[in-house]
């Protein structure tokens, strides 16, 4: 084909859920390459996947390779979070950090709680020696993570909690609405100058 790249997906683990199989449930790991990881929380009645489709979508139309997770156990808050321990909680499985180990960078949708972003990023961070890429809907800064631990590529934590690193944080995307071109276009960009640095 003549100005485009063809990328073979080794897809889902797991049946899709709804009309055609349209939502990835928990635990799907659709591989394309070892670039990039887009990691999304479990769907259900708050936790929607569709931007991470797009969003995937969008790198791979920009020439990234990259694969898909969807969490386990993506809902809730880790149990070292403020108000952690009551109802679901967040976790990772020693499946899902071997698998994010073998990508250079990895891309992690958040959602629109600041505390669930910054203590999901930790958890996520603690277990995985990777660049990351933050993308939520509410405004955090390199600061909220530094102040619980977390490296970034801007603040330096007083008490480093995290083997790996956030390089870059995209804010202002929904969970569950369509992504506008702008912010599909600062994450390819984001993305690449973290691939630039990995």
């Amino acid at each position: 084909m003549i100005g485009r790249c063809t990328h073979i997906v080794d897809c889902r683990e797991t049946r899709g859920l709804g009309e055609g199989g349209g939502i990835a449930q928990r635990g799907t790991f659709a591989e394309c390459g070892s670039d990039v990881l887009a990691v999304a929380m479990s769907p259900g009645r708050r936790h929607i996947t569709k931007p991470v489709c797009e969003i995937t979508f969008g790198l791979r139309e920009a020439n990234l390779l990259t694969s898909t997770m969807i969490l386990d156990a993506g809902s809730g808050v880790p149990h070292d979070a403020p108000a952690g321990g009551a109802g679901n909680a967040f976790g990772l499985t020693d499946k899902e950090v071997e698998q994010m180990q073998k990508f250079k960078v990895i891309v992690v949708h958040l959602g629109g709680v600041r505390n669930h972003i910054t203590y999901k990023a930790r958890l996520i961070l603690r277990n995985v020696n990777k660049p990351c890429v933050i993308i939520c809907e509410y405004p955090v800064d390199f600061e909220d993570f530094a102040k619980i631990g977390v490296k970034t590529a801007k603040v330096m934590p007083e008490e480093v909690k995290t083997e790996g690193k956030i390089m870059n944080i995209v804010s202002g995307v929904i969970r569950g609405q369509t992504v506008s071109q702008e912010k599909l276009d600062e994450i390819i960009r984001k993305v690449r100058l973290t691939l630039g640095d990995a």
